[in-house]
């Protein structure tokens, strides 16, 4: 057993400022070395397995005296059960490392979440808004901390803020969250029930976001006004303009029409085919082009691979086409231009409002099936039983119903309650 050393009290020991090991008695064993630089720290001598052993356990004054003795008791302890306290703490070190490799924090689950899934993503503005959303209001909450160790109560602590205030970007924030989860469960980062999950769990500690806010349609024209601002619309200049009115003319996305490349067309066929990858839905749309799109399309020079370029040959930004309708809103007081507007809200319509007058128009001045003008918009078929039956694209009711929407395009006035549409096959259209 060690020789007991004459304990020393927290003052004596704090004046040991000279080089050298000193016993502090208390413990045997225990003993303060001074370090030539002036740094002082804690050793504990003992014997293990019959050979002497020098322990450190910490710094001085970091390690008071008192610290420093309950650390020594401790060691002493496992040495009489048979256990070698400094191998056991190399063990543990190694086991908290090992921890500490296999663990990821949500900043960087995050990165690497954005990285595998950004190659899929057609628009290359998505993995900025990701990474903007989650630098915004993520990280500063819960950015640090292992994804191992996220609850739900840390999840409820981002969103609560923003739930109310900010809906639409608290949905997408959550949306953002489960999925950079569930990305680092299969990684093998976490385990367990995904705790930003929205049904059958968050579902019941937050609003519901239908109750809360109400969807924000994007602002359309009536259709009675699509003639007029058609006419209006072709005596604007500029690339924007030409694609406005084939998005008008095709129903189609905007992103769609921005990047359509001359491939894509077959003008003796009248046939716009967009690949899969262009597509939001991930599939390929063949897009019926009534007569008015493919003379528009035949007045368009042919120097780019684009077919509705920019000055410098590369895609429309999609602010382009919103900019021709505030152009044509922006009119003076004395002249009899009409503003193009939502009558709905007041706010200028914008281009994807006009998918919405087509549906307007398609449900409520033809016989159309429904089904039809869906297929056209490009919209999934959310029920599973009709989608398992109706495998085709209703291409040809389709091409009848958008040569009819050409026509509607041209016209200035309507009836009240008929749109009259010049067609020899009967019984498609409301009499």
């Amino acid at each position: 057993m060690a020789r007991k050393a004459k304990e020393l009290g927290a003052l004596e020991v704090n004046r040991l400022i000279e080089p050298g090991l000193y016993a502090v008695g208390g413990v045997a064993g225990l003993a303060l070395l001074v370090a030539p630089s002036g740094t002082r720290s804690w050793i504990l001598r003992v014997m293990v397995g019959g050979k002497r052993r020098d322990m450190g356990l910490g710094g001085f004054p970091s390690v008071t005296l008192a610290g420093a003795k309950e650390a020594a008791r401790a060691a002493r302890a496992k040495i009489d059960q048979g256990i070698d306290p400094i191998n056991d703490r190399k063990a543990l070190k190694s086991a908290m490392q090992a921890t500490r490799a296999s663990s990821i924090t949500f900043t960087d689950a995050a990165k690497a979440y954005i990285a595998s899934k950004e190659v899929e993503w057609t628009n290359s503005k998505h993995g900025d808004q990701w990474r903007n959303t989650l630098a915004k209001y993520v990280e500063p909450m819960i950015g640090g901390i292992f994804v191992s160790e996220l609850d739900q109560s840390h999840i409820v602590r981002v969103l609560e803020p923003i739930w109310l205030t900010k809906m639409e970007t608290a949905t997408r924030v959550r949306g953002r969250i489960e999925k950079v989860l569930d990305w680092a469960k299969v990684s093998g980062f976490r385990s367990g029930e995904n705790p930003a999950r929205w049904r059958g769990h968050l579902d019941v500690l937050l609003a519901s976001p239908e109750e809360v806010q109400k969807i924000d349609h994007h602002p359309a024209l009536p259709f009675d006004q699509l003639g007029a601002f058609m006419e209006q619309l072709r005596q604007q200049e500029g690339m924007g303009a030409r694609a406005l009115e084939f998005v008008i003319l095709t129903a189609a996305r905007s992103g769609d029409v921005r990047g359509a490349v001359w491939s894509e067309v077959d003008l003796k066929e009248a046939t716009w085919t967009i690949p899969a990858e262009r597509m939001k839905t991930k599939k390929e749309h063949r897009v019926a082009l009534n007569k008015e799109a493919v003379a528009l399309l035949k007045s368009m020079p042919d120097t780019s691979e684009l077919i509705f370029p920019n000055n410098s040959g590369e895609m429309l930004s999609d602010m382009t086409l919103t900019a021709v309708i505030k152009r044509m809103n922006a009119v003076r007081d004395d002249t009899k231009l009409r503003r193009w507007i939502d009558p709905k809200n007041g706010r200028d319509v914008v281009p994807h409002g006009f998918r919405s007058t087509f549906r307007d128009w398609a449900s409520e001045s033809t016989n159309y099936p429904r089904e039809v003008a869906e297929m056209a918009l490009a919209h999934t078929i959310g029920d599973k039983v009709e989608a398992a039956y109706r495998r085709g694209d209703l291409f040809e009711k389709r091409r009848l119903m958008m040569r009819d929407w050409g026509v509607f395009s041209r016209k200035l006035k309507t009836a009240a309650n008929v749109i009259p549409l010049s067609r020899k096959v009967t019984g498609t259209h409301k009499a």
